[in-house]
């Protein structure tokens, strides 16, 4: 072996392995390079027969006789005093090394073993200088070494850099890492070895998702959750009590933190029917998580808009829309209402983001030139009013069973523009508006005031009147105002719902209503001089002849001052509006050009200056309300307006059937049309969609505040089969799949959300009213467990026949699913034959919901009922709104093709923490006015 190179492998006593390259000397001994972090020096005895090649031969390392100091050192590894060749997994390690640091620069002149030899002339080898050893005296003089050689000179090898590397490193006592205990590089007998490559690419994949998280507000507390320490940190703690491992754990055990700490708590969370894959869900913002997530990645963050203490923000420990990784607290228990604690976190969650919200975004006065003139408004006589008023003067027969009260059986018939007392114990309202329901709205209210509450409405004159999409229209109608009074949380309404007043118009049909959403409202006893009246609201109506008519409401305690004592009841006012908003240009003016106008959406985010309208072929316009230029506004010679639309794009290639505005940000608005596409657009850059969708034809939309998506009802013209119903949808910034909702039959005509309670409803075709109460969705609700937790039915209305046998009950009724169902297509046929009956569910708590009969009813029609579409359907759900007021927030009203308009409240929903904001919002308002 004399003049041969080769390699020797020293494992020092930190298990760390140092490799040196020497040359044999001899005698067969070998020069060693000695580590600065050994406190023995190992003596090598290499033996090799003549017989075996260089790569062969086997290596013998005999340890010297420890110094009694060293004895009962504790972090000293103990090898055996003779062994004949390292172990397998230390040769496969040496193996690996050395192909990555020898083996390119290789300076064995041999040939090695499977190789060429290397041609061209040799370098001479100069002998290495001798070794001195760190601690004289610890070699064992039995096996003396051999005359060391000189050290080579010239450039280092790249074993011997790597060498110097690993000393210099090793001089300095290393700081055990931060976030992960001490490890040893040897593999303890039995055992498999420590993968760190692994963990330490673990960790870095950790520290990259907290640096592409953001930001999430911590969960709301809830009541009877109990306080429990995240997993991750009881892992880290215990890693951090046995940094060494423990030799008599398992490999299982050893290896337990190369695994995301998401294993325990889905097992926490399996212990609770939650619907998300966390089972608090986290106070977080979307939509722009308001905005922490957006639906576009312009929505301002979370923390701009969320100051409530309540609501705190959170370390960035969590990769955006993900699970793993992130530290959720357990919310667990059931709620006063009977829901999971899990369920209702979102909707207190709700109100502290609302609330907020609405204080940075609203305003308390607005468009200030807008005001009520008394002599704009003409009271029509008895026969001026008449076309105007829809025909049926009687309401189709109805009964009403309610849960948990025996039944009467009472049949009631009331008349057009009349209603019902409140039921005392349940507090629902019904009133009949004289034909078909198919647009409606609340008036907003301030913050605090408790003021009485006002519901618009537009119902068709005729039972059986159509219209054609595709061809303007226009005729007489009615824009009808109700007043619920006083809608207390705490009480039942002591007044019945009433009809305040009617506006006549000639334009047609009217197919959405909106209000200003703030800024529009004042005190209904502000002094005003003569003839300025006070204001009540801003209201936009869209009409089938394509126009936009502006009106400015006036409180009706002072409208119905000005009027003689003999004047018609109810009233009914031929108004001039303030404005008309129409398409085209003061140079061509053509309403034709777009056809009927189907939707509107008023900017939620103060000033409120703008407003924005579908229309038939596809187009979105949009109009500035206040302008005062010349080529947008024409001042007609009655002191109205006529507005131009400052911009328009086509958004569809079909009608444009619905448009939400996102509240916490109004650059961004999404369409819905009948091209089956939902597109979310950038209205700074309105030349393309940021997200564009074509899943189904959908029907309304609802964008509620706290998520970056919004939910839709569909009709199932178009829907696969058993995926008809409602849906959320991701806006596209989170990447999440669609949320499936609640199923449904069929077409789901209207959709309504509360951003206080995280809620929806939607009635559809058959007469069915449910409510679903949302998951957190800036968590993906892939992991959304058993949602049929989270909707319940409101009411159900069913058509039934007059007739006593309960065969021919059977044999009629349309819900019952029997082949023949009554085949009556004219209203007159329907109600001869008839009634209708609502069956109400117990809205003032959930307990044991599953097994309640409304519940096991709504199951049952989600997947097994008929439809009968070649009839009247006079059970149908065309409009359900929620009360956007905060006085009222559990209120529900909704209407359809009877003409029957239903008021509810979801007392369930309602908690303490609604209440207190209740009383703050009344005291800052009686101090502000």
């Amino acid at each position: 072996m004399q003049g041969q190179p080769f390699w020797g492998a020293l494992m020092d006593t930190y298990g760390v392995g140092c490799i040196a390259l020497g040359e044999a000397g001899p005698v067969g001994s070998m020069t060693v390079v000695d580590s600065p972090g050994q406190e023995v020096l190992n003596q090598l005895d290499v033996k090799a027969s003549p017989e075996m090649t260089n790569a062969e031969a086997s290596i013998e390392m005999s340890l010297p006789t420890p110094l009694p100091e060293f004895e009962d050192s504790p972090d000293k590894k103990r090898f055996p005093l003779e062994q004949e060749s390292l172990s397998r997994l230390e040769q496969q390690d040496l193996s690996s090394e050395m192909s990555k640091v020898s083996k390119p620069r290789a300076s064995k002149p041999g040939r090695k073993r499977g190789g060429r030899t290397r041609k061209g002339p040799k370098r001479p080898q100069q002998p290495n200088p001798p070794s001195a050893p760190l601690v004289p005296g610890l070699l064992d003089q039995s096996n003396p070494l051999s005359t060391p050689m000189p050290k080579k000179r010239g450039r280092k090898s790249k074993a011997e850099l790597l060498l110097l590397k690993l000393s210099k490193g090793l001089d300095q006592p290393e700081s055990p890492p931060p976030k992960r205990p001490p490890e040893d590089f040897e593999a303890p007998p039995g055992e498999r070895p420590r993968r760190r490559a692994a963990q330490v690419a673990l960790l870095y994949l950790q520290e990259l998702a907290e640096e592409l998280s953001t930001a999430l507000p911590a969960p709301v507390s809830c009541p009877e959750s109990s306080k429990l320490s995240s997993p991750t940190k009881l892992k880290k703690s215990q890693a951090d009590a046995d940094p060494q491992g423990g030799g008599g754990e398992d490999d299982t055990a050893q290896d337990e933190d190369f695994v995301l700490q998401v294993e325990a708590e889905d097992e926490e969370e399996s212990e609770i029917p939650s619907e998300s894959s966390s089972d608090p869900e986290p106070a977080v913002l979307a939509v722009p998580q308001v905005p922490t997530v957006s639906a576009v990645p312009q929505v301002p963050a979370v923390p701009e808009v969320s100051t409530v203490p309540a609501v705190p923000a959170v370390p960035r420990s969590a990769p955006r829309g993900s699970t793993s990784g992130k530290q959720k607290p357990h919310c667990r228990g059931v709620a006063p209402n009977g829901l999971p604690n899990h369920i209702m976190a979102p909707v207190w969650k709700c109100f502290h983001l609302t609330k907020d919200l609405r204080e940075q975004k609203h305003s308390y006065w607005e468009f200030a030139e807008w005001i009520p003139l008394a002599w704009k408004w003409h009271l029509l006589s008895e026969i001026e009013a008449a076309p105007y008023l829809p025909q049926e003067e009687k309401s189709p027969l109805f009964s009403v069973q309610r849960e948990g009260l025996p039944e009467d059986g009472t049949l009631y018939r009331i008349n057009r523009f009349s209603s019902i007392t409140a039921h005392p114990e349940r507090w629902d309202v019904s009133f009949f508006t004289g034909g078909p329901l198919w647009a409606l709205e609340w008036c907003p209210v301030p913050e605090g005031a408790t003021a009485s509450q006002y519901v618009a409405l537009f119902s068709s004159p005729d039972m059986n009147e159509t219209h054609s999409l595709s061809q303007l229209h226009s005729g007489p109608g009615l824009l009808q105002l109700w007043g619920l009074g006083t809608l207390q949380q705490e009480s039942c309404p002591d007044n019945r719902a009433h009809f305040v007043y009617g506006i006549a118009c000639d334009n047609g049909c009217i197919w959405d209503l909106k209000f200003c959403p703030s800024g529009a409202w004042e005190l209904p006893g502000t002094p005003r001089k003569d003839p300025l009246l006070p204001r009540l609201g801003l209201l936009a109506l869209a009409c089938s002849d394509g126009k936009v008519l502006l009106f400015s409401l006036p409180h009706p305690e002072a409208l119905l001052a000005q009027q003689p004592p003999d004047a018609m009841k109810p009233a009914i006012y031929k108004v001039e509006c303030v404005a008309t908003l129409q398409v085209g240009s003061v140079q061509a003016s053509d309403p034709s050009e777009c056809g009927q106008c189907l939707s509107l959406a008023w900017m939620p985010t103060r000033p409120h200056h703008h407003l924005a309208a579908g229309y038939y072929n596809g187009m979105v316009v949009f109009w500035n309300l206040p302008t005062n230029s010349p080529l947008q506004q024409i001042r007609l010679s009655d002191g109205s307006l006529k507005l131009y639309p400052f911009q328009c794009f086509p958004a569809h290639d079909q009608a444009v059937r619905n448009l939400q505005w996102c509240k916490a940000n109004s650059h961004f608005l999404v369409s819905a049309g009948s091209d089956r596409k939902i597109k979310f657009w950038d209205l700074r850059r309105p030349y393309e969609p940021i997200n564009s969708i074509k899943r189904f034809l959908s029907t309304e939309l609802a964008w509620l505040l706290p998520y970056n998506g919004v939910t839709v009802a569909q009709d199932n013209c178009y829907a696969s089969y058993g995926l008809c119903g409602i849906h959320y949808i991701d806006a596209g910034y989170l990447g999440f799949k669609a949320y499936f909702t609640a199923p449904r039959k069929g077409t789901v005509w209207s959709l309504s959300g509360s951003d206080w309670l995280g809620t929806i409803a939607a009635g559809d075709i058959s007469g069915e009213l449910i409510a679903a109460i949302l998951p957190d969705m800036a968590l993906n609700p892939i992991n959304v467990k058993r949602p049929v937790e989270r909707r319940f039915p409101i009411y159900k209305a069913d058509l039934i026949p007059y007739q006593d046998d309960p065969e021919d009950q059977d044999h009629y009724s349309a819900s019952s699913g029997a082949p023949n169902p009554p085949k009556a297509r004219t209203y007159a046929e329907t109600v001869s034959h008839h009634y209708l009956l609502f069956q109400d569910t117990d809205l003032g708590s959930f307990h044991d919901l599953l097994r309640r009969e409304p519940m096991l009813r709504m199951q049952e029609r989600e997947g097994h009922s008929q439809l009968c579409l070649d009839r009247l359907q006079l059970e149908a759900i065309h409009k359900v709104r929620f009360s956007p007021n905060l006085d009222s927030y559990g209120w529900l009203v909704s209407g359809g093709q009877s003409g029957l308009v239903r008021i509810h409240f979801v007392r369930g929903l309602t908690s303490p923490l609604g209440h207190r904001m209740q009383l703050e919002s009344q005291a800052q308002f009686n101090a502000m006015f």
